[in-house]
């Protein structure tokens, strides 16, 4: 190959599917809000805009944890991140949830980022994955947030 030839891949691994690209989408007009001075209330109503979106079994569920996450840590702020309901702490997001409908996925997540304070020894769980919400998970959950903020 010439070096002025530039080399052209079809592998679909290097392609983002249309609920990555899309994804992409909202956190960049999520980061132009955030720009903009977006407020509190903003941040929340977009929240509640993304789980009103999502397919009834995720609608439900995600409008609980929503309720839980909340109810747990009240500092925390709700806000969009990568268009999913996400919670942030000092201006960082702490938990994100992933609805199973977001990329196709047979079970809905709680993800951590590395702000969450669940450092357990050397090696802790940073995902959670959520088939349905029970009242023992809710108090998991509950439990995991407030330890995660520390």
């Amino acid at each position: 190959m010439s070096p002025t030839k530039k080399r052209t891949s079809t592998r679909s691994s290097e392609v983002l599917s249309d609920a990555e690209k899309a994804a992409m989408k909202e956190t960049v007009a999520e980061r132009r809000a955030r720009a903009k001075g977006a407020k509190a209330e903003d941040d929340v109503a977009a929240v509640l805009a993304a789980i009103a979106k999502m397919a009834d079994d995720d609608r439900a569920l995600c409008a609980r944890l929503h309720e839980v996450i909340t109810g747990a840590a009240p500092d925390l702020a709700p806000r969009t991140w990568y268009g999913m309901p996400a919670y942030a702490k000092d201006g960082k997001v702490l938990l994100a949830v992933k609805n199973s409908g977001k990329f196709g996925m047979r079970y809905t997540s709680l993800e951590f980022q590395d702000v969450a304070r669940l450092d357990d020894g050397s090696m802790w769980p940073v995902s959670w994955a959520v088939q349905e919400l029970t009242t023992a998970g809710e108090k998991q959950v509950a439990d995991l947030v407030r330890r995660a903020v520390g």
